[in-house]
């Protein structure tokens, strides 16, 4: 039985059809088809029923699933085993933020490509809160705070912010002195979400309004330096405007409670190397730019 059969139809369970499992693997439809046809002519019985939407498990696949990631598991703990420092194969499918993704993290992912030839890097990139195990992910990064929950997360660096506005819209619209001022003032959000700051030691939460929400920090930077309203925005995109005077701080009596960058993947005893490979290579890009993140040299 080959074992790429069952890495195969693992994908087809997870992603819930062909289609999908065909776009994770890198693959064609009729290889994935081909191999699924191979793999239930071996056991004799029918894992997946066809339908409009995908695939559904059989009885018989659902059982068989189970066995089948946990021998794709224990292939990589293998592998890990034998050769813990050597040439890293297979696939790493991460998801990263869009807001910097691109600009602060892809150059990670070039130069884990660059040092293993063999390894296929499959980025993908959004702000969305990707679930990694329905859409069979190895590991995402994951920026701020991060909610309670069964992954297991290994932090990168500190993530700092901070409130700020345009001159233009602090010329219209004056400067709030106080967080309750924050209630008469437009801001800027990406969702419905509270902004938490701190008054020395004490943690205080504010519930901004706004008619402007974008699901996207680089479009809320954007549209903060427009003079569309007060954000509360990474330094890692906001300290070329405020260089250039595009933008200002704003209450900086008061701080925002810093958040962090964290590598996170499924539950499990076993981190992949590629997983751990590409985490260490993060905490030293992270550590070793700190002009990238807004914070001083």
């Amino acid at each position: 039985m080959d074992i790429e059969d069952l890495q195969t139809f693992v994908e087809v369970a997870d992603a819930g059809g062909i289609s999908a499992a065909a776009r994770r693997l890198g693959v064609s439809k009729s290889i994935v088809s081909r191999r699924l046809f191979k793999l239930e002519a071996e056991l004799g019985v029918q894992l997946l029923v066809r339908t409009k939407r995908g695939a559904a498990l059989s009885d018989a696949g659902v059982t068989f699933r189970e066995y089948a990631a946990r021998i794709g598991v224990e292939l990589e703990m293998a592998k890990d085993t034998i050769s813990p420092t050597g040439e890293l194969r297979g696939r790493l499918r991460i998801a990263m933020p869009l807001s910097f993704g691109p600009t602060h993290f892809a150059p990670v992912l070039a130069e884990l490509a660059h040092q293993h030839p063999q390894l296929q890097v499959q980025a993908s990139y959004s702000d969305r809160f990707v679930d990694l195990i329905a859409e069979g992910f190895d590991c995402a990064i994951r920026v701020g705070h991060l909610p309670d929950s069964d992954l297991i997360a290994r932090r990168i660096g500190p993530i700092t912010a901070q409130l700020v506005a345009s001159p233009a819209y602090i010329k219209t619209h004056g400067v709030p002195e106080t967080l309750a001022d924050i209630a008469q003032h437009e801001t800027l959000l990406q969702g419905t979400e509270s902004w938490h700051l701190l008054d020395g030691d004490k943690l205080i939460t504010v519930q901004p309004q706004g008619r402007f929400k974008a699901d996207n920090g680089v479009a809320l930077t954007a549209a903060a330096a427009a003079g569309l309203g007060i954000a509360n925005l990474p330094d890692c995109l906001t300290h070329e405007q405020i260089m250039t005077g595009a933008l200002v701080p704003v209450l900086t009596q008061f701080t925002v409670r810093s958040g962090g960058a964290y590598v996170v993947r499924p539950p499990g005893q076993h981190s992949p190397r590629k997983v751990r490979v590409l985490t260490d290579l993060l905490i030293e890009h992270f550590n070793n730019n700190p002009e990238l993140w807004g914070r001083d040299v």
